[in-house]
């Protein structure tokens, strides 16, 4: 059974369910809520949601609204050993001799711009290279996200406009005779195909370290010509959630960069992006995006983060080794629509 579905418009503290379908919402600090429509069941994996599908984040509380699917490849850490008696079927790859991947949907989705001030994650999950040569700007296109299949609560509304983003009106368009009720343009379908390169999602990967989950997933963003040699850029989004009930803070990144030129760099640093996130029950997750260039086409990463508990002692946390491939780039560049 279907219920209105009202939405707290300020930060989240801790996770409810909705009655009516028994699935986790989230409660937030305000008690302003805003009436948004009617909840839906989260559909099961396999079946797709449809460009247009409006939503709210299971971790984040974020409204939202799909924009196409991606199917990656998820390698699992946690659960390499439950699987590496089972035969591999047509829908898994070995890693290795521990870690297999198997495909998971994925979304772009817009955010909705009135909840990125009180989410815990970085509302820039798309960026890219300028397309002058030479350059080394970076450009970033606020307010996209990518979304795993579970961690969609779709709802439906009557507005027109129910989520406030510049990109809204280019890249959708009202239709009451479609379900859900908005359509893909033109725009969008010509800023998929043209930004496939930049935008596509391919591996994800994530590991367990007590009870702390890190999960990575790399985009190459291109390659830039630097004083005779070529420069490949990647960005990589960071996602930390905490599963238990054990409070914890990051304190400090390891990172080590190996590139196929044969060179090993090591990072350390306080925090991530500036921060030093507290992961507790009340505020379980925490989700930035960061970059890194290398002078070869392909390399590899891997590190900790040191992870700090409420009596002062500390453990590392692992982040699950990742690739980071170069893929092939036409002559235009990456392209955004971000202008009137």
């Amino acid at each position: 059974m279907a219920s209105i579905f009202r939405h707290f418009v300020c930060r989240v503290v801790a996770p409810v369910r909705c009655t009516a379908t028994k699935k986790p919402c989230h409660r937030y600090l305000s008690t302003r809520l805003a009436e948004v429509g009617i909840l839906e069941t989260p559909k099961e994996h396999g079946n797709s949601y449809e460009t247009g599908q409006l939503f709210l984040h299971r971790i984040f509380g974020y409204r939202g609204i799909v924009l196409f699917p991606w199917l990656a490849r998820v390698y699992d850490r946690d659960t390499a050993t439950k699987t590496e008696e089972k035969s591999v079927d047509d829908n898994t790859t070995a890693i290795g001799k521990e870690v297999k991947g198997k495909n998971h949907l994925y979304y772009q989705v817009l955010i909705d711009a009135r909840d990125c001030p009180h989410i815990r994650a970085q509302t820039e999950a798309v960026t890219f290279l300028g397309n002058q040569e030479n350059s080394r700007a970076l450009y970033a296109i606020p307010g996209l996200d990518y979304v795993a299949q579970e961690d969609l609560l779709p709802y439906t509304s009557t507005e027109r406009s129910p989520i406030q983003h510049e990109l809204f009106d280019k890249f959708l368009m009202h239709d009451t005779d479609s379900s859900p009720p908005f359509m893909a343009r033109e725009t969008l379908r010509a800023w998929q195909e043209k930004n496939h390169p930049w935008l596509q999602l391919s591996d994800v990967h994530r590991e367990t370290t007590e009870n702390i989950r890190v999960t990575v997933t790399p985009f190459y963003m291109g390659c830039r010509e630097s004083q005779q040699t070529h420069v490949y850029w990647w960005r990589y989004c960071v996602r930390l959630e905490n599963l238990g009930e054990e409070t914890v803070q990051l304190r400090e990144r390891h990172w080590r960069i190996f590139s196929l030129s044969g060179t090993l760099e090591t990072v350390r640093g306080r925090g991530v992006v500036g921060q030093e996130p507290i992961l507790s029950q009340e505020q379980p997750a925490f989700q930035y995006s960061s970059h890194v260039s290398l002078q070869a086409p392909s390399g590899h990463m891997w590190g900790t983060y040191k992870m700090e508990r409420r009596d002062g002692t500390t453990f590392d946390c692992k982040i699950p080794p990742f690739s980071l491939e170069s893929k092939s780039e036409d002559n235009t560049g990456p392209h955004a629509f971000l202008g009137s």
